[in-house]
């Protein structure tokens, strides 16, 4: 298979909806231009992340999953054969989503995730969270690759990346939004090398308040027969500023890799884990704002 090309978007957004929308189908034409197989926006890209505090401007800046918005990169994707991972605030009762939908090189609608891990010690407190993980197959013009996401606060919960293994997922997109710095990109590190699977996660840019760029493809492959040690997984890590940035994904070498190598799910003792389906929350963990 040839190496799956994805349009990191790492673009400042607009100030309305009708303007990102604009520089949103102008960027995936660049991206497409570029190669790319796959692009991916930053987190809620329809509002640019903003979370207004009042709940009726908030309700009415949010769009609908299947409504003009939307519907304009699924179109999109079908004309430019290529992938769409579009992010949004999406309508729902009782309170907005934050969420993302991909479309294949069709235009098919390959799942519309929404952020499990909503931040409820901040603005997305005014937020419903999402139902589940999804892991689909997706299209490309490079052949038929396992999807899933995770969104931003999602990838700080090992449990997060893990589902999406067990599902089967091969990549995960990650819209984001936050400042990408030692930590949080090692978190992502830690996540492919633990499952062994590519991570591609799209950041605002700075100035963007509190996001700095950074975007990211891991590819999850830290061992290989010809290299004496351990190799980096990290394809690409962008710099701080608004640009589109072109990761390339070897999978044919990930799939080789995920059948030979120990880590994932071979060795696993879900039956020693009961204790992580457990709800009880004990000090110093508990936090009065958490989401009953």
């Amino acid at each position: 298979m040839e190496k799956l090309k994805i349009a990191l978007l790492q673009l400042l957004p607009e100030s309305s909806l009708e303007d990102n929308l604009k520089k949103g189908i102008n960027a995936c034409r660049k991206a497409r231009s570029m190669g790319a197989d796959i692009a991916l926006f930053p987190e809620m890209w329809s509002c640019g992340y903003d979370i207004p505090e009042d709940i009726t401007v908030l309700k009415n800046s949010a769009v609908s999953a299947d409504g003009d918005f939307v519907n304009t990169f699924r179109s999109l994707a079908k004309e430019l054969k290529m992938a769409i991972a579009v992010t949004f605030l999406e309508k729902h009762d009782p309170l907005p989503r934050n969420a993302v939908s991909l479309f294949d090189m069709n235009g098919k609608l390959v799942y519309s995730y929404a952020k499990v891990h909503t931040c409820d010690f901040g603005d997305e407190a005014r937020l419903s969270p999402g139902d589940d993980f999804y892991v689909n197959d997706l299209e490309t013009e490079k052949g038929t690759v396992k999807v899933g996401s995770m969104i931003c606060y999602d990838r700080e919960f090992p449990e997060s990346a893990r589902i999406l293994m067990l599902k089967g997922a091969e990549l995960i997109l990650v819209p984001n939004a936050c400042p990408m710095e030692l930590n949080r990109l090692s978190q992502l590190r830690g996540r492919a090398y633990e499952n062994m699977l590519a991570i591609a996660t799209c950041n605002y840019p700075a100035p963007k308040p509190d996001c700095n760029g950074h975007s990211t493809l891991f590819d999850g492959v830290v061992y290989l027969p010809d290299l004496p040690s351990s190799r980096d997984t990290c394809v690409l890590e962008a710099n701080e500023n608004e640009g589109i940035f072109i990761a390339e994904l070897d999978l044919g070498m990930l799939r080789e890799y995920r059948e030979n190598e120990v880590h994932g799910n071979a060795y696993r003792r879900p039956e020693k884990y009961s204790l992580l389906l457990s709800e009880e929350i004990k000090y110093p963990f508990v936090r009065d704002d958490r989401r009953n």
